[in-house]
């Protein structure tokens, strides 16, 4: 895995458990993971290509669970309705743009850049796919 420049202060299981519950959504393993190591904060590398069209962008920050400015549950709660169903936030660009994992069946895992600022017509016309997989995603940061 890439590395994290700042992290925000450790959390255990039982509160990864608790964010589930309180927003009735289960979180990939990886992701888990991530948070168990990390709970959120600033990569290294943050570079990543949203599409040959949109070029590219930097993860500004990854949310935690916590009291920290920007964490899981407030950023769930302010873009509830704003996301395509099936998704959260787990970081954000300097834009403003989201940085998604999917919760759903259908987008499980899967890692979707959200352009906040763009006009569409359905549902995921400003979802732009990155990655299958959080690792994925995260080991491929430049």
């Amino acid at each position: 895995m890439a590395n994290m420049d700042r992290t925000n202060e450790k959390i255990n299981i039982n509160e990864i458990r608790e964010f589930e519950g309180q927003y009735v959504l289960s979180l990939p393993e990886q992701y888990i993971d991530f948070l168990l190591k990390y709970n959120g904060g600033y990569p290294e590398a943050s570079t990543f290509k949203i599409s040959d069209e949109e070029g590219e962008s930097v993860v500004n920050k990854f949310y935690g669970i916590g009291d920290m400015k920007g964490n899981l549950a407030k950023v769930f709660e302010v873009l509830d309705g704003e996301l395509p169903e099936g998704f959260i936030s787990i970081g954000s660009d300097p834009g403003g743009n989201e940085i998604c994992i999917g919760v759903s069946k259908e987008y499980f895992g899967k890692i979707y850049f959200w352009m906040h600022d763009m006009e569409s017509d359905e549902e995921m016309d400003n979802m732009y796919f990155l990655s299958n997989s959080f690792n994925d995603f995260f080991d491929n940061l430049y």
